[in-house]
Protein backbone atom coordinates (compact mmCIF):
# COMPACT_ATOMS: atom_id res chain seq x y z
CA UNK A 1 0.00 0.00 0.00
CA UNK A 2 2.68 2.53 0.48
CA UNK A 3 4.08 2.09 -3.06
CA UNK A 4 0.46 3.13 -4.28
CA UNK A 5 0.59 6.61 -1.77
CA UNK A 6 3.76 7.49 -2.59
CA UNK A 7 2.80 7.38 -6.22
CA UNK A 8 -0.26 9.78 -4.84
CA UNK A 9 -2.80 6.44 -6.28
CA UNK A 10 -5.47 5.59 -3.78
CA UNK A 11 -4.23 2.52 -1.54
CA UNK A 12 -6.14 -0.74 -2.13
CA UNK A 13 -4.31 -2.49 -4.91
CA UNK A 14 -1.41 -4.97 -4.25
CA UNK A 15 0.77 -5.11 -7.43
CA UNK A 16 2.94 -7.95 -7.19
CA UNK A 17 5.87 -9.81 -9.26
CA UNK A 18 5.99 -13.80 -10.00
CA UNK A 19 8.93 -14.98 -11.30
CA UNK A 20 8.36 -18.04 -13.99
CA UNK A 21 10.33 -20.15 -11.28
CA UNK A 22 7.50 -19.29 -9.20
CA UNK A 23 4.56 -19.77 -11.61
CA UNK A 24 5.88 -23.22 -12.27
CA UNK A 25 5.63 -24.06 -8.73
CA UNK A 26 1.99 -22.76 -8.37
CA UNK A 27 1.73 -24.87 -11.53
CA UNK A 28 2.77 -28.21 -10.65
CA UNK A 29 1.62 -27.93 -6.71
CA UNK A 30 0.40 -31.47 -5.64
CA UNK A 31 -2.92 -30.07 -3.60
CA UNK A 32 -4.84 -27.35 -4.69
CA UNK A 33 -5.48 -23.91 -2.61
CA UNK A 34 -7.60 -24.28 0.31
CA UNK A 35 -8.97 -21.09 -0.56
CA UNK A 36 -9.46 -19.19 -4.01
CA UNK A 37 -8.77 -15.98 -1.96
CA UNK A 38 -4.83 -15.93 -3.35
CA UNK A 39 -5.38 -18.55 -5.62
CA UNK A 40 -2.18 -17.54 -7.92
CA UNK A 41 -2.96 -19.54 -10.71
CA UNK A 42 -6.81 -19.12 -10.98
CA UNK A 43 -5.73 -15.42 -10.74
CA UNK A 44 -3.51 -15.76 -13.60
CA UNK A 45 -6.05 -17.89 -15.52
CA UNK A 46 -8.27 -14.72 -14.87
CA UNK A 47 -5.99 -12.71 -17.13
CA UNK A 48 -5.58 -15.10 -19.80
CA UNK A 49 -6.97 -14.61 -22.75
CA UNK A 50 -8.09 -17.87 -24.32
CA UNK A 51 -8.65 -19.62 -21.10
CA UNK A 52 -10.32 -16.88 -19.16
CA UNK A 53 -11.68 -18.36 -15.57
CA UNK A 54 -13.75 -15.95 -13.75
CA UNK A 55 -12.11 -15.13 -10.16
CA UNK A 56 -13.21 -12.07 -9.07
CA UNK A 57 -14.72 -8.34 -10.65
CA UNK A 58 -11.73 -6.32 -11.52
CA UNK A 59 -11.65 -3.02 -9.70
CA UNK A 60 -11.24 -1.11 -12.95
CA UNK A 61 -11.56 2.67 -11.50
CA UNK A 62 -8.46 2.08 -9.03
CA UNK A 63 -6.62 0.11 -12.09
CA UNK A 64 -7.11 3.38 -13.89
CA UNK A 65 -5.98 5.55 -10.93
CA UNK A 66 -2.84 3.58 -11.20
CA UNK A 67 -2.45 4.52 -14.81
CA UNK A 68 -2.87 8.12 -14.18
CA UNK A 69 -0.34 8.52 -11.00
CA UNK A 70 2.29 6.80 -13.26
CA UNK A 71 1.58 8.80 -16.03
CA UNK A 72 1.95 11.27 -13.84
CA UNK A 73 5.19 10.31 -12.38
CA UNK A 74 6.67 9.67 -15.72
CA UNK A 75 5.63 13.26 -17.23
CA UNK A 76 7.15 15.09 -13.82
CA UNK A 77 10.45 12.24 -14.56
CA UNK A 78 11.40 10.36 -11.87
CA UNK A 79 14.77 12.55 -10.92
CA UNK A 80 12.30 15.76 -10.34
CA UNK A 81 9.66 13.37 -8.40
CA UNK A 82 12.78 12.78 -5.90
CA UNK A 83 13.95 15.43 -5.44
CA UNK A 84 10.43 17.57 -4.71
CA UNK A 85 9.99 14.76 -2.38
CA UNK A 86 13.46 15.64 -0.60
CA UNK A 87 13.20 19.25 -0.67
CA UNK A 88 10.11 19.45 1.04
CA UNK A 89 10.85 17.18 3.41
CA UNK A 90 14.31 18.92 4.27
CA UNK A 91 12.14 22.18 4.69
CA UNK A 92 9.83 20.44 7.05
CA UNK A 93 12.36 19.05 9.05
CA UNK A 94 14.54 22.35 9.31
CA UNK A 95 10.97 23.84 10.64
CA UNK A 96 9.78 21.24 12.77
CA UNK A 97 13.28 21.98 14.04
CA UNK A 98 13.41 25.42 14.49
CA UNK A 99 9.87 25.64 16.64
CA UNK A 100 11.61 23.09 19.34
CA UNK A 101 10.64 19.67 17.96
CA UNK A 102 12.83 16.78 17.61
CA UNK A 103 12.52 14.55 14.52
CA UNK A 104 12.94 10.92 15.28
CA UNK A 105 15.37 9.75 12.54
CA UNK A 106 18.45 11.43 12.22
CA UNK A 107 18.15 13.49 8.25
CA UNK A 108 20.99 10.71 7.06
CA UNK A 109 18.63 7.63 7.57
CA UNK A 110 15.08 9.18 7.03
CA UNK A 111 12.44 9.09 4.63
CA UNK A 112 11.61 12.26 3.04
CA UNK A 113 8.13 10.83 2.03
CA UNK A 114 7.29 10.24 5.73
CA UNK A 115 8.37 12.68 8.69
CA UNK A 116 8.32 11.64 12.28
CA UNK A 117 8.52 13.94 15.04
CA UNK A 118 7.82 13.74 18.84
CA UNK A 119 4.95 15.06 20.57
CA UNK A 120 6.63 17.61 23.16
CA UNK A 121 5.44 16.56 26.51
CA UNK A 122 2.02 17.74 27.97
CA UNK A 123 0.49 18.26 24.28
CA UNK A 124 -1.99 15.92 24.00
CA UNK A 125 -1.65 13.67 21.02
CA UNK A 126 -5.33 13.03 19.85
CA UNK A 127 -6.66 16.11 20.82
CA UNK A 128 -4.09 18.28 18.83
CA UNK A 129 -4.48 15.76 15.48
CA UNK A 130 -8.40 16.56 16.17
CA UNK A 131 -7.61 20.14 15.76
CA UNK A 132 -5.86 19.53 12.45
CA UNK A 133 -8.35 17.57 10.98
CA UNK A 134 -11.91 19.59 12.14
CA UNK A 135 -10.75 23.27 11.78
CA UNK A 136 -7.55 22.73 9.38
CA UNK A 137 -8.64 19.65 7.04
CA UNK A 138 -5.21 18.67 7.52
CA UNK A 139 -4.76 14.90 8.74
CA UNK A 140 -1.84 13.84 10.95
CA UNK A 141 -0.89 10.13 11.63
CA UNK A 142 -0.38 9.36 15.33
CA UNK A 143 2.64 7.10 15.98
CA UNK A 144 2.38 2.78 16.17
CA UNK A 145 3.26 0.80 18.60
CA UNK A 146 5.59 1.79 20.98
CA UNK A 147 5.60 5.37 19.60
CA UNK A 148 1.65 5.67 19.94
CA UNK A 149 0.75 8.98 21.60
CA UNK A 150 4.51 10.03 21.53
CA UNK A 151 4.87 11.01 18.25
CA UNK A 152 3.27 12.22 14.87
CA UNK A 153 3.73 11.05 11.48
CA UNK A 154 4.11 13.91 8.70
CA UNK A 155 3.10 12.24 5.45
CA UNK A 156 4.97 13.83 2.16
CA UNK A 157 3.82 11.36 -0.57
CA UNK A 158 2.83 12.18 -4.14
CA UNK A 159 0.70 15.10 -4.80
CA UNK A 160 0.90 16.05 -1.22
CA UNK A 161 4.31 16.75 -1.37
CA UNK A 162 3.66 20.60 -1.89
CA UNK A 163 5.93 23.58 -0.49
CA UNK A 164 2.47 25.17 0.11
CA UNK A 165 1.38 21.62 2.67
CA UNK A 166 4.94 22.14 4.57
CA UNK A 167 4.19 26.30 5.03
CA UNK A 168 0.83 25.45 6.40
CA UNK A 169 1.42 22.87 8.69
CA UNK A 170 4.17 24.70 9.71
CA UNK A 171 2.07 27.98 10.14
CA UNK A 172 -1.16 25.78 12.21
CA UNK A 173 2.06 24.19 14.70
CA UNK A 174 3.18 28.53 15.79
CA UNK A 175 -0.42 29.13 16.26
CA UNK A 176 -1.49 25.64 18.24
CA UNK A 177 1.31 24.87 19.89
CA UNK A 178 1.74 27.70 22.16
CA UNK A 179 -2.44 27.46 23.21
CA UNK A 180 -1.80 23.67 24.28
CA UNK A 181 1.10 24.92 26.36
CA UNK A 182 4.36 24.44 24.21
CA UNK A 183 6.01 28.14 23.44
CA UNK A 184 7.40 28.31 19.98
CA UNK A 185 8.69 31.53 18.34
CA UNK A 186 6.17 32.52 15.80
CA UNK A 187 7.28 32.91 12.87
CA UNK A 188 10.34 30.64 13.20
CA UNK A 189 8.96 27.01 11.52
CA UNK A 190 8.04 28.65 8.32
CA UNK A 191 11.17 31.04 8.26
CA UNK A 192 13.47 28.02 8.70
CA UNK A 193 11.43 26.37 5.88
CA UNK A 194 11.18 29.02 3.40
CA UNK A 195 15.34 29.22 3.59
CA UNK A 196 15.47 25.46 2.25
CA UNK A 197 12.83 25.84 -0.09
CA UNK A 198 14.38 29.24 -1.59
CA UNK A 199 17.78 27.08 -2.03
Amino acid sequence: MPLLKCLGAPPGLAPVGISSKALSAIENRKAPPRTWYLDIGLLRSYWNEGTRVYHHTAPVTMIYALREALRALLEEGLTNSYERHKLNGRALRAGLQALGLQTLVPEDHCTFQLTSVQIPDGIDDAAMRNIFLRQYNMEIGGGLGVFRGNVWRIGLMGESSRSSNVLLLLSILEKELPKAGFEVAVGSGVAAASRVLSQ
